[in-house]
């Protein structure tokens, strides 16, 4: 019986020998790797054009990071960060730009796209703006942070075409029965002054009008003519979307009579009614 227990305890101590040798050797410790390098196929500038947007804009490509540990070559999927930023932030800009990017060594963004990416930079349409590019490669720990060099460019980004059409001769009015001219077009005075709506931008228009409570209404860019008007697609007397086209439905008034602020944003296609 002495021996029987004797043999067991050698087992036992062996199990835990061989388990502890396996807990070891699974163990891997990092040593270092190489900071990618970033190249890019355009150099100094990055064309941007509404026109060739569907075009290639630009591709980025990088370096394997090439990471080791105690027990040779890493196996494991390396994540990187591109990270865009405006020149002189640093990186650490309030706006800058994150994209998370899983085992690719590339990534390739047509105009559009690149033009999409930048917006959150918070850059102006039409305006020369400089910009800085680098990709940031890691196994999810700290220590394996390898940054790669840092490329400029210079960018124009656009504006999109607006969603909907903008008046072609810089003028919007309003006309239906949710107003006291009724469903008068042309307007004559006073609502042809005062249901005018102002132009605040190329694609926003805006202006305090009275309604009467209820009823319906239409945009018209042209004073006397249907045929170009602006009708509701969706939504209430408060918001929604809307479009260029000669048919129905009208925008709904507001239950409640008074004065209430229209926006009417052409590049979202969108409207607002705000009372004053």
């Amino acid at each position: 019986m002495k021996k029987i227990i004797q043999s067991l305890v050698y087992v036992s101590l062996a199990i835990v020998f061989f388990a502890a040798c396996e807990k070891d050797e699974a163990k891997d410790t990092y040593i270092n790797g190489t900071a990618p390098v970033l190249t890019a196929t355009s150099k100094d500038s990055i064309a941007l054009n509404f026109l060739t947007e569907d075009n290639l804009g630009i591709t980025f490509n990088w370096t394997n990071p090439n990471y080791k540990f105690a027990s040779g070559g890493s196996s494991q999927n390396v994540n990187y960060t591109l990270e865009i930023d405006t020149t002189g932030a640093n990186f650490k800009g309030a706006n800058k730009k994150s994209i998370s990017i899983s085992k690719d060594l590339s990534a390739a963004y047509t105009q559009k796209a690149f033009n999409i990416v930048i917006a959150d930079l918070k850059l102006k349409p039409g305006k020369l703006a400089r910009i800085e590019v680098r990709v940031i490669a890691t196994l999810g720990a700290a220590p394996t942070e390898l940054i790669s060099n840092v490329l400029a460019f210079k960018v124009v980004p656009y504006a999109p075409p607006p969603k909907v059409p903008v008046p072609t001769a810089g003028t919007l009015w309003v006309t239906g029965n949710a107003f006291a001219s009724g469903w008068a077009n042309p307007l004559g005075a006073p609502f042809v002054t005062s249901q005018q709506l102002a132009k605040v931008s190329e694609t926003l228009y805006e202006g305090v009008v009275a309604f009467v409570g209820g009823g319906n209404y239409k945009m018209i860019q042209e004073n006397g003519v249907w045929g170009t008007q602006y009708h509701k697609v969706t939504g209430d007397a408060f918001a929604g979307t809307f479009e260029k086209k000669d048919a129905d439905p009208g925008f709904d008034g507001p239950a409640v009579a008074g004065n209430y602020k229209i926006s009417v944003d052409f590049q979202a296609g969108t409207f607002t009614v705000t009372k004053q």
